[in-house]
């Protein structure tokens, strides 16, 4: 069969298939439709870091910046005696500066700053923030705590007044310590919201670079 008879019969066969087929296929469209959940009414953002940091209240606590491992503290015969201690590198001393000036452009309000008497935590404060108080508060040790650290959990849980922020120039050991891992790179920040009542949240951690990017 050829020609007009055949196209008719064609039509005639096929479109009751065709009819079917499309009443299928918008029946499954709605019924994945129907099923999909709804996406969920937008939640209001949580102030970024910078935001944060710039309405003060914060501690921010940094590991000293980059040191030469070849030397170590063994031999100090006291703090003062930076000679016989594990020294920043120059590597060290310029990212302490580049540090600092990201933080002053980022318009960021810093209190007071806190270091341990160590010659590389002093140096790295002073050369971030041009100013340290030395504190044996903050001073480093071994990573186990044993009641070492209660001063330094006591600062990083004490509101911090005034819209500033508190800085320590500490260690990675009693960080550690009293925050657990994961451990504290040299140069990098913990960002600490003191809540009171012996507890504190660490917010975010900040390394030596990622200052620049914060928003």
């Amino acid at each position: 069969m050829s020609g007009p008879a055949y196209r008719k019969v064609t039509r005639t066969y096929f479109a009751p298939l065709f009819a079917a087929f499309f009443a299928v296929m918008l029946a499954g469209s709605f019924a994945a439709f129907a099923a999909a959940p709804l996406d969920p009414a937008p939640r209001a953002q949580a102030p970024s870091v910078l935001a944060a940091l710039r309405q003060g209240g914060y501690v921010i606590y940094f590991r000293h910046t980059a040191t030469d491992f070849s030397q170590n503290d063994d031999r100090m015969t006291g703090f003062e005696d930076c000679e016989r201690q594990r020294n920043l590198t120059d590597a060290g001393r310029a990212d302490a500066r580049a540090i600092g000036g990201a933080i002053r452009s980022l318009g960021i309000p810093i209190g007071e700053v806190l270091a341990s008497p160590f010659c590389r935590t002093r140096e790295t404060a002073d050369l971030i923030f041009g100013r340290a108080t030395v504190s044996v508060a903050v001073r480093g040790g071994p990573a186990a705590d044993g009641g070492r650290y209660d001063e330094l959990r006591a600062l990083l849980t004490q509101p911090v007044t005034g819209k500033v922020n508190l800085v320590i120039s500490s260690h990675g050991n009693p960080f550690t310590a009293v925050a657990g891992t994961p451990y504290l790179q040299e140069g990098e920040a913990a960002i600490v919201e003191p809540l009171g009542n012996s507890a504190f949240r660490v917010v975010t951690r900040i390394k030596k670079d990622e200052w620049t990017a914060l928003k």
